[in-house]
């Protein structure tokens, strides 16, 4: 799953497809075990590389202002996305779409998405801010039931359900332990099933390289608008909130370590996009999906690492269950999506065949 402003082809065909549209088997032409086998370690390799990406958002975020961060990840990564993804789908003319206010509109929710993340990693630790986030998929499920009238079983629904139980498991509402920043990566992930809701109304028309240059154009123009209106500070004190003063702290000319971090990830967003959107393409959705869940115990594990940030007993229960929750519902899908393909096969099959032109049917 692809997340939190990465330019981004995999949104194209993220988790979400699996028993919904998606392509369930690579071309013919190609060996299926090693594609396969590629396919896995690219989803592996961008999950590695967005979960990279987050690890350097959060250690930028004593310093400098979010949206200048994005600002120069989403130059970056528009200027690989224009130079190498769009020759390589088609050329610049596929930029010219009849449907750019539906791409604002996706790039303007993946805005959102960004900023409620990365507000909410600038408190909490990594892992935890990721296992919250990762209830996005049970999200997208719920929302095409309710939004896009797609059939949702009951197992599928208790799924969703022992998800959010995770995610309260995590929060912990009414304790002394609760956070308000760990509601930021919550809002996250319902933007981001919003946004994959909308994508799947391009995503069968557009390609994926000119959704993500709509989509980086709407972080240069917000974050270009941030720097204008509040990039002097003027809006946040001393006494605001970590998450105010990441989202709203003045601007500052960064030092050659933290610009050269910046510039780093803008290269990794476009990376991890390109290498999600190859296993995609590659492999069947129902093989590739599950390895993003990955994310999460790299997650963990750079946290312990870089900030010592150890998860405790009752965050490992939410976790689990998050992660439980979101393997079964791509094992269902994926049985779902198969089941549905052998019906569709075996009534072919009993179709009775045409006649042949110039002969009355039942004659030779």
């Amino acid at each position: 799953m692809s997340r939190r402003g990465d330019a981004t082809s995999a949104d194209a065909a993220g988790p979400h497809a699996v028993g919904r549209g998606a392509s369930d088997a690579p071309p013919e032409s190609r060996d299926a075990g090693q594609t396969s086998l590629v396919g896995i370690a690219c989803v592996l390799g961008a999950s590695s590389v967005f979960v990279c990406n987050d690890a350097v958002v959060k250690w930028l975020s004593d310093d400098h202002a979010l949206h200048q961060i994005v600002l120069i990840r989403a130059i970056i990564a528009l200027t690989l996305t224009l130079v190498v993804l769009v020759p390589l789908e088609g050329g610049y003319r596929n930029l010219l779409s009849r449907r750019w206010p539906l791409h604002l509109l996706r790039g303007f929710v993946l805005v959102v998405t960004n900023m409620a993340f990365f507000a909410g990693l600038s408190v909490l630790p990594l892992g935890e801010a990721t296992a919250i986030f990762f209830v996005a998929p049970l999200l997208i499920t719920a929302l095409s039931a309710l939004l896009l009238g797609e059939h949702v079983g009951v197992r599928r629904w208790s799924a969703v359900l022992i998800g959010l139980a995770g995610v309260l498991v995590m929060v912990r509402p009414g304790t002394d332990a609760f956070q308000v920043a760990a509601l930021f990566p919550l809002c996250a992930a319902f933007t981001y099933a919003l946004l994959q809701i909308l994508t799947r109304k391009l995503g069968t028309t557009e390609r994926a390289s000119t959704m993500s240059v709509y989509i980086q154009v709407c972080f240069i123009g917000v974050g270009t608008a941030f720097g204008l209106v509040a990039g002097d500070g003027r809006f946040v004190d001393a006494d605001a909130s970590p998450q105010a003063r990441f989202l709203l702290r003045a601007w500052t000319w960064p030092q050659a370590e933290d610009l050269a971090l910046m510039l780093a990830i803008g290269v990794l967003g476009a990376a991890g996009s390109y290498l999600m959107s190859q296993a995609y393409r590659m492999s069947r959705a129902a093989v590739v999906a599950p390895f993003e869940y990955a994310a999460l115990p790299l997650s963990v594990l750079l946290s312990i690492v870089v900030w010592g940030d150890w998860p405790d007993r009752v965050a490992w229960i939410g976790i689990a269950l998050i992660l439980a929750a979101g393997l079964y519902v791509f094992q269902r899908e994926a049985r779902l999506g198969r089941a549905t393909a052998a019906r569709g096969a075996t009534r072919a099959r009993a179709a009775p065949s045409a006649p042949r032109r110039g002969r009355r049917p039942g004659h030779p």
